[in-house]
This record gives C-alpha cells, sequence and structure tokens, in this order.
C-alpha cells in the first residue's frame, strides 16, 4: 500500500507532467492566435476556475487588501513573461522552451542578491555558471534553433521571461509571505486577463482556428494553469516548498517527451547536453542535489508499491 508522503510525491509527478504539457500547447497554438490573444484566452479561462474556488475559500478579502503588489506580480509573474514564452513557441520547440524556462532558479538568486542583498555561495555561482553554459549549448544546437529565422530573438525573450519570474519570486517572498497563494494567483489571473484586452483585441486571427487548437487553448487555460496551480499550492502545505520546487527537474523531462511523442521534436545530442547541465546548474543554485535524489528514492519506492 503506497503511504501518504509517496502519494504526495506521485502529485509532484502528475503536475510536472501537466505543467510540460504547457509548452507543448504554446507551440501548438501560438502560431494561430499570436502571443497577446493566446495569453489573453489562457489566463481568462484560467480566472474562471480559480477566482471562484478564491471567494469560496474567503481569501477574496486577502486579494482586496493587497492589491496593489498583486497587481505587480501579475505582470512579473504572468502577463508579460507569458507573453514573451508565447512569442518564444513562434520558433522554438517546446523542450527548448521548457529548459529555458528551467533557468528561473539563476535569475531569482542573481536578484535576490542585486535588490536585496541575499547572499551567494560559490557553489551557487558555479551552478549559475554551469546552468548557462547549458544555454549556450542549446543557442549553438544547429538542429534546434535557426538563429537566421528569430531563433536568437526567441531565446532572448524566454529568458527575459524568465528574468521577470526572478522578479515575481523574490516580490512574493518579501511581500506577500503572509498571503494564501489562491488569493495570489487568482488575483494574478484576474489583472492579467484586464491587461491583455486591448492588445489581444489587435491580435483576432484571420480565419478561425481548427478544433484541435482550441482543444490546446482550453486545456492550457484550466489544465496547465488553473488546476496546476492548485495542485502546486496544495503540495507546498502537504510537503513544504523545498520539495514541491523539484518540479523544476521535472518538467524539461516530460516537455522533452511530450514534443517528441505529438509534434515529432528532435531531442538532439546538444538538446540532452544542455538540458543536464541547466538543470544541474539549478541543483547547485538551489542547493538542492540532495533533494533530487530524495525525491528519486520517492518515485522509486512508489514504482514498488
Amino acid at each position: 500500500m503506497v503511504n501518504a508522503s509517496t502519494r504526495y510525491y506521485v502529485e509532484l509527478v502528475i503536475m510536472s507532467a501537466i505543467w510540460g504539457s504547457s509548452f507543448l500547447f504554446l507551440r501548438i497554438a501560438a502560431p494561430e492566435f499570436g502571443p497577446f490573444l493566446l495569453i489573453q484566452m489562457r489566463v481568462l479561462t484560467a480566472v474562471i476556475v480559480m477566482l471562484p474556488i478564491c471567494v469560496a475559500f474567503g481569501k477574496w478579502g486577502e486579494l482586496v487588501a493587497n492589491w496593489r503588489v498583486i497587481f505587480m506580480v501579475s505582470l512579473t509573474n504572468m502577463a508579460v513573461p507569458f507573453c514573451l514564452f508565447a512569442f518564444a513557441a513562434l520558433s522554438m520547440g517546446s523542450g527548448l522552451l521548457s529548459i529555458m524556462n528551467a533557468t528561473v532558479p539563476f535569475f531569482t538568486a542573481l536578484i535576490g542578491f542585486a535588490v536585496f542583498g541575499q547572499r551567494l555561495s560559490l557553489l551557487s555561482l558555479l551552478g549559475m555558471a554551469v546552468g548557462f553554459t547549458g544555454v549556450i549549448v542549446l543557442v549553438f544546437d544547429p538542429d534546434a534553433i535557426d538563429i537566421a529565422e528569430g531563433g536568437l530573438l526567441a531565446v532572448c525573450a524566454a529568458l527575459c521571461a524568465c528574468f521577470l519570474y526572478g522578479m515575481a519570486i523574490n516580490l512574493v517572498s518579501r511581500k506577500l509571505i503572509a498571503v494564501s497563494g489562491l488569493a495570489i494567483t487568482s488575483g494574478s489571473l484576474l489583472f492579467s486577463s484586464v491587461l491583455l484586452v486591448p492588445f489581444s483585441i489587435h491580435s483576432l486571427p484571420d480565419t478561425m482556428p481548427s478544433a484541435s487548437v482550441w482543444a490546446a487553448v482550453t486545456a492550457l487555460g484550466i489544465g496547465c494553469t488553473g488546476l496546476a496551480y492548485l495542485m502546486f499550492y496544495r503540495l507546498i502545505a502537504k510537503i513544504g516548498s523545498e520539495q514541491t520546487i523539484m518540479t523544476a527537474y521535472l518538467i524539461p523531462l516530460f516537455s522533452l517527451m511530450w514534443g517528441y511523442l505529438f509534434l515529432s521534436e528532435s531531442i538532439t545530442s546538444f538538446t540532452v547536453l544542455g538540458c543536464l547541465l541547466v538543470l544541474l546548474g539549478v541543483g547547485m543554485t538551489t542547493g538542492k542535489l540532495s533533494g533530487l535524489l530524495k525525491l528519486a528514492t520517492s518515485l522509486r519506492r512508489a514504482s514498488e508499491a
């Protein structure tokens, strides 16, 4: 029989699989809708799921009381970076997008150091160097990124998005530490859905996208944003944030797999090497290498149960 702790780690894997598929859906829908309209629909469908839950759990008061900071979080954690990733999806595969997304801990640590005086160990600095070396390996993969056809701009957009995510994490950890994740997420989705209206209006497609593309948008909003965030905050409450953040290692692996299975995206030696370097750098920067081993042990036990 699977114990409660192991069950939560299985949920962590399921959540990572769902979040990993978000890059697949971005890759499918972005060319049809464009970045602005796609993200408008993503946050709108997600807020339809999250806002009623926020109200039902009595968190609306928290949202209103902290709306100014939550508004800033909506800009740096959803509205702008979501659009940047959707733009990058026009020129990059879903697997590479997810690997770029794994650089968020580097920017989080750098911003914490530069702006908030957070200390950085020598191991953390070395981890960043290793991780960004992985990014360089990915950029120079001729089979994955066409620099002449906007690939370099797509990489810059993805890294800018990760920089903004790093800002948002520092902002939340210092200004919203006592506010529930449900209130922060619901408020961020609400503000983002309003902010993107004027941009999305001017991005309407000339022809109606197919049913499969609409399905991808629905899955992106309800599953990869609404449901995934609910699972994320549930796991933080059950196994803690330090273990839950292990999802950073799993998302790229699932995203590479989904891209290979459903979009026939190639997994080259450059991709594998770059991914390993980025994830190793994340482990060194965050000091979570031991946590990764613990996660692997828990998953092995779950498979044996």
